[in-house]
């Protein structure tokens, strides 16, 4: 599987689908990055001497795949990091789990701290010192396979949020293993997939919809049935997959 494929292009910005198991910025491993790789394809497409700007606007987790925003300007990385910050994009991600939630759809809080020596975060129902508030809505799509497959849109933007947030739910993400999945996917990925990314472009101010292929693997594209008709079918003139 690729690295990656572009789902969106202009001079400000680039918008990719990375595959699970690739990390979007260095490490203590120092493996090769997304970041990486998507200098690479802009150096090579463009014939571009010297370092290539290249700035990721967010991060997605090693075992995640989806769509990551790149800025490629310092003009774009300032305005879409004013977005990110004043919370005006939509992300919309899907994540397998095995246990059915208790309702059909409904909004996690919690208040998240984050122990960095071993890379984990703990949820807590109300406010404990040093924690930031993380906040998600949910719904329930369906369910294949005795799996169900939930639409989750993070209001915030924390640090593990959606996969320790479910897994306190009840409802760990499956392959997840860090947050109580009893299993490992065979590839080391987790079925957490970013969907869908909404936003006004903030220098050509017009709506801009990417929307990612769930990766190649028959577990996963058995999903796609469920895809709600009224996303299917919306604002194809501005849909970039």
């Amino acid at each position: 599987m690729k690295d990656f494929h572009v789902v969106y292009e202009d001079n400000h910005i680039i918008i990719v689908s990375k595959r699970a198991g690739i990390l979007v910025q260095g490490d203590s491993t120092g493996d090769r990055t997304l970041t990486d790789a998507v200098k690479d394809y802009i150096k090579a497409k463009y014939d571009k001497p010297g370092e290539v700007f290249l700035h990721p606007v967010h991060r997605l987790d090693r075992p995640v795949s989806g769509l990551v925003i790149f800025a490629r300007t310092s003009k774009g990385l300032e305005r879409m990091m004013e977005l990110f910050r004043k919370r005006d994009i939509q992300k919309t991600y899907w994540a397998v789990v095995r246990r059915k939630p208790a309702n059909e759809k409904g909004k996690l809080t919690h208040w998240l701290v984050k122990d960095e020596k071993r890379n984990v975060v703990t949820a807590y129902d109300t406010e404990v010192q040093g924690s930031q508030k993380a906040e998600l809505y949910y719904k329930v799509l369906g369910c294949i396979n005795k799996h169900y497959l939930l639409e989750v849109e993070p209001i915030s933007g924390r640090p593990h949020q959606i996969r320790v947030q479910l897994a306190t739910m009840g409802c760990p993400i499956r392959g997840d293993l860090k947050y109580g999945y009893d299993k490992p996917n065979a590839d080391g990925s987790i079925n957490l997939h970013a969907r869908r990314i909404f936003f006004v472009h903030p220098v050509k101010k017009g709506p801009i919809i990417c929307k990612a292929a769930v990766p190649p693997i028959p577990f996963w594209e058995e999903f796609l049935e469920l895809e709600p008709e009224d996303i299917k079918q919306k604002n194809l003139g501005y849909l970039h997959e």
